[in-house]
């Protein structure tokens, strides 16, 4: 069994666009020993791209997110002070704010960070890299 963190990205597509997250992407996410979790920073994250024109969703994101999140069984994580303060221990690799905490999520919390973004790869932490 992993215990996975969801990129934003890789929840999204596997409600959109499935496809992106290849054969082995999805495998994972349909495995259901694996644990899988979405973090309060990616349901901020939609919000934001949502209010400023740049996410398009079929409903306001507060009415989005949460039934496909249990509908799916995944677990939301919570953002916690020793989440946001460990950001702050993160090498300067990558400056998108969300991304840097969903890492320090992953380190914290020892979950696999399942994600596409290649730019992610050199962080220290247990890293899924999917290709789309």
């Amino acid at each position: 069994m992993n215990r996975l963190l969801l990129d934003t990205n890789v929840w999204l597509w596997s409600i959109t666009t499935p496809r992106k997250l290849g054969r082995e992407g999805l495998r994972l996410l349909e495995n259901t020993a694996n644990e899988l979790f979405l973090s309060a920073a990616s349901s901020w994250e939609i919000a934001i791209k949502y209010r400023l024109g740049r996410l398009p969703l079929p409903e306001p994101p507060h009415r989005f997110i949460p039934p496909r999140l249990i509908r799916d069984g995944i677990k939301p994580l919570a953002v916690e002070h020793h989440h946001a303060c460990h950001v702050a221990n993160l090498p300067d690799l990558h400056r998108d704010p969300f991304d840097r905490l969903l890492i320090a999520q992953a380190q914290t919390e020892h979950l696999a960070f399942i994600t596409a973004d290649q730019r992610l790869k050199d962080y220290k932490v247990e890293m899924i890299l999917i290709n789309h």
